[in-house]
C-alpha cells in the first residue's frame, strides 16, 4: 500500500540518505532508524507528500503521491515534532478545531472518553499552556483514537510518555494494525509491538 523507490535527500549539499527502498503492507508497521540527523524526519515528511525528495518516488496504492497526493492525506495520520495544538485552547477545544479542520465529524462523548483514557480526566477544559509537555502529547495522540485512517506516521509518538501513557498507545497501536492499518514511526525508544514489521536504518 505504501511505497518507497530509490528515495533520497540533502541538505544543502549533505546527503542525508540515498536509495532507501521498502513496500509497507497492511497490517503492518516500519521503523526507522538512525543517528541524529541522519534525516528520518524528512523521511517522514516526504511521505507525507510535506516534502520532496531529491531522488526517487513515493506510491501510495500505487500512485505516485508527487503527482496526487490527494488519497494519501486523506488516508493519513501525521504526528510530529510539532504537536500543531493551540496554546490557548483546551484540550477538547483542540480536537474540535482539528476535526472542524479535517472536515471530519466530532463526537464529544467519544473524545471524553478518549481523553480520559490517556489520563487526562479532569484536565480536559484547561488551557493547554498549563499542561505538561507529557499531558500535551497525550491531546495530540488522541487525533488517532478519534478518526479512522489508514496510515499513522509518528515522529517519535512516545517521548514524555509515563507508563500508563506508553501501554495505551501501543495497545492503539496494535488495534490499528489488527484493522489491516499501517504504521510508520521513529522512535528513541524501541517498544514490542506485537505485529509484523520492518526496520529501515538511514545511511548517507
Amino acid at each position: 500500500m505504501l511505497k518507497a523507490h530509490q528515495l533520497g535527500a540533502k541538505k544543502g549539499r549533505v546527503t542525508l540518505f540515498e536509495d532507501v527502498n521498502f513496500e509497507l503492507l497492511a497490517g503492518r508497521w516500519l521503523y526507522l532508524s538512525g543517528g541524529n540527523g541522519s534525516g528520518k524526519t524528512t523521511l517522514l515528511r516526504i511521505l507525507c507528500g510535506l516534502g520532496v525528495p531529491e531522488s526517487g518516488q513515493v506510491l501510495w496504492r500505487g500512485v505516485q503521491t508527487q503527482i496526487d497526493a490527494s488519497s494519501l492525506h486523506q488516508e493519513m495520520m501525521y504526528l510530529g515534532h510539532a504537536l500543531g495544538l493551540k496554546e490557548e485552547l483546551s484540550a477538547l477545544e483542540n480536537l474540535r478545531f482539528f476535526a472542524q479542520m479535517m472536515q471530519r465529524t466530532f463526537d464529544v462523548d467519544k473524545a471524553l472518553d478518549v481523553l480520559a483514557s490517556l489520563g487526562l480526566k479532569g484536565r480536559v477544559h484547561l488551557p493547554l499552556r498549563v499542561l505538561s509537555q507529557g499531558q500535551k502529547r497525550r491531546v495530540a495522540l488522541a487525533k488517532l483514537f478519534l478518526h479512522q485512517t489508514s496510515l499513522w506516521i509518528l515522529d517519535e509518538p512516545f517521548v514524555a510518555l509515563d507508563a500508563q501513557g506508553l501501554r495505551v498507545l501501543v495497545q492503539a497501536i496494535e488495534q490499528h494494525l489488527q484493522n489491516k492499518g499501517l504504521l510508520v514511526y521513529t522512535s528513541h525508544q524501541r517498544v514490542e509491538i506485537d505485529a509484523p514489521g520492518l526496520e529501515v536504518s538511514l545511511q548517507p
